[in-house]
């Protein structure tokens, strides 16, 4: 039984999270519950576990990425297609609090495990479920992944240069896009249940909705003035300036001098108050007709001088700017330190692994990681145990592929 202490200490303590899925969206999104102190059991295959554990880079075979995204989650390897395994869900779904899972519609509803199954065993139940396209919908029942839904929320088409094929933006955005939504939802029908007196519900997160969602002005502009937007490459379409500029030393400098009192600074710096003092640029509206000419300038001042003197008078001038960070200058900047944003750990084996800090950060009940992720199958026997299996079913359980 934790103390009044240690409930106060996590967000999330006391809330029980069963989560069924792989890879990214569904597993970010339990992750970012785990990290907030949330009891999360990932369920996995017991064969191979989950598909992350093999992705990109591997120490002694398993993926950095899956150490950072599983942390504080315990693995209870089930096979999901088995009657007995489906059985164990159901255990765990009777006092959990809410279920993340990210199966192709239809999936788990072929093992008894659809929505109205669960909820009738645990009415309070939240159920977030990620996939492709939605639970509806004539795309409903197609296969779908982040690429496809970046695509089709209309976020490829606009990154890259015009004259060159779309390019994606580096990282799975559209699975954490995805997840985040996931967890707002949750923790908005958490509140429904537990203040306003209402009952358990599904959130129905469909991976291009979630980039759709954030495509700010895109389809007012088109709805009303027939404008596709499409690829500017570093440019802000309408916001002037703000781009990326090279400087003397071949590195590339970020500067968003939009608002109107930066752009005078920003002007100022650079020795061009004819610029800055101009009434035709006093405004964004009259900076957007002349954009090309005020870029120009700028990369005129940025290739005379190396990045970091260009940072130093920005940074006098006030006028937000920064260098175009690497993997590296993420590791050595005294700001990422300073807010710990880069956290040390151990592996299993002993070595040090280096994680992203937890996002956001809470004054009273902050996030924080427990352990790395776990390895295949590490709590199963804790987990049965506590739903009152006993050894000699476990040991069956086991042999039976199970487990």
């Amino acid at each position: 039984m934790k103390t009044l202490a240690e409930n106060q200490s996590s967000s999330l303590a006391g809330v029980k999270v069963v989560e069924l899925g792989t890879l990214i969206a569904g597993p970010y999104a339990a992750g970012l519950l785990a990290q907030f102190g949330a009891d999360v059991i990932k369920v996995e295959s017991p064969t191979d576990g989950d598909p992350l554990r093999k992705w990109r880079k591997l120490h002694n075979g398993t993926s950095l990425w899956w150490y950072s995204q599983s942390r504080n989650k315990k693995s209870l390897t089930l096979n999901l297609k088995s009657e007995a395994g489906q059985q164990i869900v159901r255990d765990l779904v009777k006092d959990a609090d809410i279920v993340i899972e990210n199966f192709r519609p239809g999936t788990l509803e072929s093992w008894g495990l659809g929505w109205d199954a669960l909820s009738a065993i645990n009415p309070n139940l939240i159920m977030v479920r990620v996939s492709g396209y939605g639970q509806d919908g004539p795309y409903h029942k197609r296969p779908g992944f982040a690429a496809i839904a970046e695509s089709m929320g209309g976020l490829r088409n606009l990154i890259g240069f015009p004259d060159r094929p779309p390019v994606r933006v580096g990282v799975s955005i559209g699975d954490t896009l995805a997840s985040l939504y996931g967890v707002i939802g949750a923790l908005m029908a958490m509140h429904h249940l537990k203040c306003n007196g209402g009952q358990g519900q599904f959130i129905d997160i469909a991976l291009y909705e979630a980039v759709f969602g954030v495509m700010e002005s895109l389809i007012p502009e088109y709805a009303r003035f027939g404008l596709v937007r499409e690829r500017v490459g570093a440019s802000l379409p309408g916001i002037s300036p703000s781009s990326t500029y090279l400087c003397k030393d071949g590195k590339y400098v970020i500067i968003a001098g939009n608002s109107d009192s930066i752009f005078k600074r920003l002007m100022k710096a650079m020795g061009r108050d004819d610029l800055g003092n101009n009434p035709d640029l006093a405004r964004n509206d009259g900076r957007v007709q002349q954009n090309d000419m005020i870029d120009a300038a700028i990369t005129n001042w940025t290739t005379s001088l190396p990045i970091e003197e260009v940072l130093a008078a920005l940074e006098v001038a006030e006028v937000p700017s920064s260098g175009v960070f690497t993997a590296k200058d993420i590791y050595e900047d005294p700001h990422y330190r300073a807010r710990n944003m880069i956290e040390e750990h151990a592996l299993p084996d002993g070595q040090r692994i280096d994680l992203p800090g937890v996002v956001p950060k809470l004054s009273a009940t902050p996030g924080k990681t427990k352990w790395v992720g776990p390895q295949l199958g590490e709590h199963t026997e804790e987990i049965l145990l506590a739903l009152g299996r006993d050894a000699a079913e476990i040991v069956r359980l086991r042999d039976s592929g199970v487990i």
